[in-house]
């Protein structure tokens, strides 16, 4: 077991790399002993053959048993966070907590009633994406399958009431955008956050449009954003990357990013009507190349113009020519 993959953090946190499919390549997932020697796991991964092997490590190394995971909680229901819990579950008879809100995420994604590997390339054509790309979003979306199964028995986190992990309590906090549903966790006492994907060093979390979700994905991020920079928070621990200090001063950067954003995507729309697909290639063209990565930008330029219309500085008008949805500009 590679020393680089487990780090143990003051107030006896222990974060543990877990690896993930391109671009990422990993996420973070915590441990939290508890004073009787059993343990908290915090989002666990994808269910890939290299994480199964990367907890089996983990174990080892740390001298637990699988019996000794009495809680597993996910953040978000994102395959990276959540991926992994039932399996972990299987093994370990633990109880898997997360979000109401985020269970039916789930559920839209992959549960029996799943409509997003159908419902997602529809939305995108609407908007005005071209064939070639939504055949290959929709291979890119039915290969996650196998990472979240199998799904696990799930119980409802009470955000009114403190959760205890690692003998402590824990605030939950529940924020939306990123993934509906996400709660971040702050203990007060020491000033720690354990804040999943809702803020990320160096990485903007993508806020995206997806169908039968919130419809207005950015203004619940921004609002989110502004309740979490309110807490006194000494030490950030992400969903990727290092943990991290400066939290506010990170929170109001990513503030300022999407500010920005609406502003770059307003612009688009100066010189006539466009198709949120034209929007997003305005937005990310030279930073878009596989499926995966357009997927997740098209996603989020639809929530920036969904923004802009709340805002009303644009507004969603019919194409009368391709019958598909165009933005305008609002004088």
């Amino acid at each position: 077991m590679s020393k680089e993959i487990i780090q143990s953090w003051e107030g006896g946190i222990v974060q543990v790399s877990v690896p993930m499919r391109p671009p990422l390549r990993q996420v973070n997932s915590y441990i939290l002993p508890d004073r009787d020697g059993q343990v908290t796991v915090i989002d666990p991964g994808p269910h890939t053959p290299d994480a199964e092997l990367a907890w089996q490590g983990v174990l080892e190394a740390m001298g637990l048993t699988w019996t000794q995971v009495r809680d597993i909680v996910v953040t978000h229901h994102h395959p990276d966070h959540y991926g992994l819990a039932g399996w972990l579950q299987d093994r370990s008879g633990a109880r898997v907590w997360m979000s109401q809100q985020a269970h039916a995420e789930a559920g839209l994604a992959w549960g029996s009633g799943a409509i997003l590997n159908e419902a997602l390339p529809l939305l995108f054509r609407q908007h005005g994406m071209p064939e070639a790309w939504l055949t290959g979003i929709r291979e890119h979306l039915e290969q996650f399958l196998p990472e979240v199964t199998p799904q696990p028995e799930v119980t409802y986190l009470n955000a009114s009431e403190p959760f205890v992990m690692g003998s402590r309590k824990w605030q939950p906090i529940v924020t939306g955008g990123h993934a509906p549903g996400h709660v971040s966790f702050y203990h007060a006492g020491s000033g720690q956050i354990l804040c999943g994907d809702a803020v990320l060093p160096q990485i903007s979390p993508n806020v995206g449009l997806q169908p039968g979700s919130d419809p207005q994905p950015l203004q619940t991020f921004i609002e989110g954003l502004r309740e979490l920079r309110s807490l006194p928070v000494t030490l950030a621990f992400p969903g990727h990357r290092e943990p991290f200090q400066a939290f506010t001063a990170r929170a109001d950067s990513l503030l300022r990013h999407h500010e920005e954003r609406l502003d770059t995507a307003a612009a688009l729309l100066a010189d006539g009507p466009r198709s949120g697909f034209a929007v997003c290639e305005g937005l990310f063209r030279s930073r878009v190349t596989t499926a995966h990565q357009m997927r997740f930008a098209m996603s989020e330029a639809l929530a920036h113009l969904a923004e802009l219309v709340r805002r009303g500085r644009a507004a969603e008008i019919a194409d009368s020519a391709g019958g598909s949805l165009l933005f305008a500009a609002v004088d």
